[in-house]
């Protein structure tokens, strides 16, 4: 399958129609010319982690020598995250135990986001409301912006009882949602509530709907689905930080004056990650050791639908391992 550029899977004939083709180009098969020209269209990385660079706590084969490699090179690297359940430091401390040269500046975290959008945003005098993890805690603590809700709040009494006793606090100037494992009735009744008031800031890390769980038919609910919750009841929608927002690019734009056109997005997510990319005007590509598959591409390429066509990367490749080959001295 990966023997030619994918855009050749969808170019039949019949009669009197003429299936699209698709611009995705497989990686594995560019030429020595094309791996060339590749490599040096971009001076910087952005790259997703989680289905990317490992699997749970599992390095995928290449991606510590891949993104070292961008590094050694003098290209830019920042890794792009959407996940809110460990903080910047956290982070930084995994990258670095499963040898990933990263610096504090190039981890860019929901969480991180989130508290340094609400830096900016929110009124000094008011506090947060929290329905999201210790992490987001951690980041919003290293900037001083006071909050609550983080932990468990859990239905104690019947819904009348709960609705008669409940007390709202009075000088809360923003309620952000990320991933909480303690997720209940009672926060999405505090989150609504605070919402009423169209002054409140409501803010998201992210939106992904879901993850699946590698060698099972479970689904993990993710933090979209929270975010949905919350949306629905409060009838109003969220500033979203994470991926495919575009508060990602404005904000490496502005801090480390990154180019737009000589930039690549790689991710495993083509509504977040590949998104992201077409976005912001970045070159994009789809490792398949992730969320999406090829088949998925090769059904949004065909549809007239502008929506799904934008999911369709630039390139794509069985893994990072596969990029080894695109570096001048190959890896």
């Amino acid at each position: 399958m990966f023997a030619k550029s994918i855009s050749s899977f969808f170019f039949a004939r019949t009669l009197n129609t003429t299936v699209p083709k698709m611009t995705s180009t497989c990686i594995e098969t560019l030429s020595a010319e094309g791996r060339r020209d590749f490599y040096n269209s971009f001076d910087t990385v952005l790259t997703d982690c989680d289905g990317v660079l490992w699997l749970l706590n599992n390095t995928i084969q290449g991606a510590t020598e891949v993104m070292n490699g961008f590094k050694a090179n003098d290209k830019k690297v920042f890794f792009v995250t959407n996940n809110s359940t460990k903080s910047h430091t956290q982070f930084l401390e995994k990258f670095h135990a499963l040898g990933f040269k990263a610096q504090s500046n190039e981890v860019v975290s929901t969480s991180f986001l989130a508290a340094k959008y609400l830096k900016a945003n929110l009124d000094p005098s008011k506090q947060v409301y929290v329905v999201g993890s210790p992490a987001i805690a951690c980041e919003l603590d290293a900037l001083n912006i006071r909050h609550f809700g983080v932990g468990e709040d859990y239905l104690k009494t019947s819904v009348p009882t709960f609705v008669e006793n409940i007390k709202l606090e009075p000088d809360v100037g923003a309620v952000l949602v990320g991933f909480d494992e303690h997720i209940s009735y009672p926060k999405l009744f505090r989150a609504a509530s605070y919402l009423k008031d169209q002054n409140v800031l409501f803010v998201a890390t992210n939106t992904d709907e879901s993850f699946p769980v590698a060698g099972t038919n479970l689904v993990m609910p993710g933090t979209g689905s929270l975010v949905c919750a919350v949306k629905t009841c409060a009838g109003r929608d969220p500033f979203v930080v994470g991926k495919p927002s575009s508060y990602i690019c404005n904000v490496l734009t502005e801090t480390n004056k990154i180019d737009p056109s000589r930039t690549l997005m790689i991710g495993d997510r083509c509504n977040t990650d590949i998104l992201l990319g077409k976005r912001c005007g970045f070159k994009t590509l789809l490792v398949l050791t992730g969320v999406n598959s090829l088949k998925d591409v090769e059904e949004w390429s065909k549809s007239d639908d502008p929506k799904l066509l934008e999911l369709v990367p630039d390139y794509y490749a069985q893994s990072i391992d596969s990029l080894r080959a695109t570096f001048p001295v190959p890896l």
